[in-house]
């Protein structure tokens, strides 16, 4: 994988090597609570995302904020924005790293996959400006990572960007990805999800449905709902790198406009193709 741009700010620091000693962490958090009993343990408490907080949410954010603090004291500045903690300065900058230690918490509380850490770095507060994304999957092992303008990588080898999309004999997507929770959401697009593909599957973790988009696993995905910025931002940097096309259509300063907040800004849509992600676009509020 290539290495980050220079720039003299915190995207020169080993973000790879902290997201993968978080990813070891996280590992043994979740090995150490292997039952739903266990991982359905709340804290009382509901983090800035709106979402009650489980027991392991906090142990992963704790495990990721260490990796921070150990960057900050090596001299890194810059803002965190968590899931659960919201904003956290570390030193002030224009570099935020965007934060989701558990996404799929309610598979993880489960006892199923997927379940992902998502980690970006920007040099901004938009989608546009992330430099770095880094996505792994407890379900696989899988590591997936992409550079601004240097490719995207699964488990250290290249994506190629020529993949295609797939189409049936109907013309319309063999295989998109839907996310979202509430089955009222599903029932009022469903007309529109018929005229577009001949299947769907919904894995329950944005940034791993992304992913599948960035290996042309799934020909595409959308977001019946609002997401926020800690599920995505990764993640749609790799499918961007790996040749996919991203766009939240809700935000009125272009496809990539969206804030790196933990508001819930739109629904973000990822395709293999411009003229699909086009079509796509209306589907989702």
């Amino acid at each position: 994988m290539p290495s980050m741009e220079t720039s003299g700010t915190a995207l020169d620091a080993d973000w790879p090597g902290a997201c993968r000693a978080a990813a070891t962490a996280l590992r043994g958090i979740l090995r150490d609570a292997p039952r739903t009993r266990e991982r359905a343990v709340e804290t009382g408490q509901r983090g800035e995302g709106g979402d009650r907080t489980l027991v392991i949410d906090r142990c992963a954010e704790d495990a990721v904020f260490a990796q921070l603090d150990l960057l900050h004291a090596a001299g890194h500045r810059f803002t965190a924005v968590s899931e659960e903690r919201g904003e956290v300065g570390y030193g002030g900058g224009p570099v935020r790293v965007v934060i989701d230690p558990i996404d799929g918490s309610l598979n993880a509380k489960r006892l199923m996959s997927p379940v992902a850490l998502s980690i970006a770095v920007a040099d901004g507060p938009t989608m546009a400006d992330v430099a770095f994304g880094f996505v792994h999957d407890f379900g696989t092992g899988e590591e997936w990572t992409a550079t601004r303008g240097g490719g995207a990588f699964l488990d250290g080898v290249a994506l190629d960007p020529a993949l295609p999309e797939r189409r049936g004999r109907s013309g319309k997507l063999e295989l998109l990805g839907v996310e979202v929770a509430d089955p009222r959401w599903i029932a009022a697009s469903i007309d529109a999800l018929q005229q577009q593909t001949e299947r769907v599957r919904v894995l329950g973790a944005i940034s791993i449905t992304i992913c599948q988009v960035a290996a042309a696993r799934l020909d595409a995905m959308v977001s019946l709902r609002r997401c926020r910025a800690v599920d995505a931002a990764a993640a749609q940097l790799i499918v961007r790198e790996a040749g996919g096309h991203v766009a939240f259509p809700l935000c009125p300063g272009g496809p990539l406009s969206a804030p790196l907040d933990v508001e819930p800004h739109s629904h973000i849509v990822c395709a293999r193709s411009p003229e699909t992600l086009a079509a796509l676009a209306a589907i989702g509020t």
